[in-house]
This record gives structure tokens, sequence and C-alpha cells, in this order.
């Protein structure tokens, strides 16, 4: 597996996420401690200053599995809006901590439902709530 590429995260993503696994029922959850983990190794900014190519809390990304060939369009969202079926994928999952705060270009290891290998790599941001303006996202 590759090294732990750089992330940035945002101001506001950061507060938001730390309320999200400062409840008591988050303190055992294995996807909550992996979480933290990845917060704490974030370069945080500002909103207004984040970049438009890092993936964000509610950003749509493209992103292709370099090992397989295939390309998938998600949706990373706060637990509470995951819906498999719209491609709406939850923070917590595995693949949503790892996405949270890259850049295009850049790549996770991931390992798929059935231990199955991927890598997916960050091709495209088709959304981002700071660099559309959307504050309240």
């Amino acid at each position: 597996m590759a090294s732990a590429p750089t992330l940035t995260l945002s101001s506001r993503d950061l507060e938001r996420l730390e309320q999200l696994l400062d409840s008591p029922a988050m303190a055992t959850n294995p996807a909550a401690i992996a979480l933290a983990a990845e917060l704490g190794r974030a370069n945080v900014i500002e909103p207004e200053n984040m970049p438009a190519d890092v993936v964000t809390m509610n950003s749509r990304v493209t992103c292709v599995d370099d090992v397989g060939g295939e390309t998938h369009r998600l949706t990373l969202v706060y637990p509470r809006d995951a819906d498999v079926d719209r491609h709406r994928v939850s923070v917590l999952a595995p693949v949503g901590t790892a996405l949270l705060g890259l850049s295009v270009g850049q790549s996770i290891d991931w390992n798929a439902p059935g231990g199955r290998s991927l890598r997916l790599r960050v091709t495209a941001i088709d959304y981002q709530p700071e660099a559309a303006g959307d504050r309240a996202l």
C-alpha cells in the first residue's frame, strides 16, 4: 500500500466532523476512530481559501479504479445523508474517510466489500461547495 497522501480540510468541515465524532457512541466505533486519525493529520484552512481541486464534504467526485479501470462518481456526505443507490458515500465508510481531503490526481488504496483491492484516483471534482460558494453545505 502507498503511504497516505497529504490531505487538506476546511475549518468548517473539521468543526462539523469533530461534532459528529464527539458523541459517546463514536468513542469505540472503528470507522470514527479512523476518521479522527485522518482529521489529526490534515492541513486545515479556511473554506474561502479551499482550492477547487480538493475533496470536501458534499463534494461530487469522479474516481477511476487504477486496478480494474472502472469509473466511479460519488458524493461524500455525512452519515445521515448516505444513500448507496444515489452514490452518496458516508465519510464514515472506509472509502469516504480515505477520499476526504484528497486533491485531483491523488490516489488511495482501498479494499472494497468482498476484499477486492482498489486504487482509486480522483480524476475530477464535479462540484465542491466551497468553490460554488455554498456556505450552508
